[in-house]
């Protein structure tokens, strides 16, 4: 199994597989939401695909400011998750945001989503939380 990362060149197919991922949290607190707007979100954002053995099988995409990094998104496909790809794809947005200078590295987890426990584990705190979000950061020392 070779996890490797690219610069996102699909982006109508990288929001689909967004849209998808997405869709019963969207659901679930009645968000509007489609595949145009999360494709004209994402043009402004820095966007990578997963690669699993050379296939697509999703996507990481930050945001910069002056000192931190702001992980907006981190999909894997059903099928490909719970078999290390999203860690190993934390691991990938940490050292992208290391390298950008950033000293801090911050996320947005729905509250219903099991990510936000890989994301404990792997050293993030909640830092704040509405009725929908925890909102996440990790120091980049």
């Amino acid at each position: 199994m070779v996890i490797s990362y690219q610069p996102t060149t699909d982006f109508a197919k990288s929001a689909e597989m967004t849209y998808d991922n997405m869709r019963s949290y969207y659901e679930h607190y009645s968000v509007d939401w489609d595949q145009a707007r999360i494709l004209e979100q994402i043009l402004k954002l820095e966007n990578w695909d997963i690669l699993l053995n050379g296939e697509v099988v999703g996507v990481i995409r930050l945001e910069f400011d002056h000192e931190s990094c702001y992980l907006r998104d981190l999909q894997v496909r059903d099928k490909f998750q719970n078999k290390g790809i999203g860690a190993s794809a934390l691991g990938e947005s940490l050292r992208l945001a290391r390298e950008s200078g950033a000293i801090q590295l911050r996320l947005r987890a729905f509250k219903i989503s099991p990510a936000h426990h890989l994301y404990k584990r792997l050293g993030f705190s909640v830092v704040a939380e509405d009725d929908r979000f925890f909102c996440m950061a990790k120091e980049l020392s």
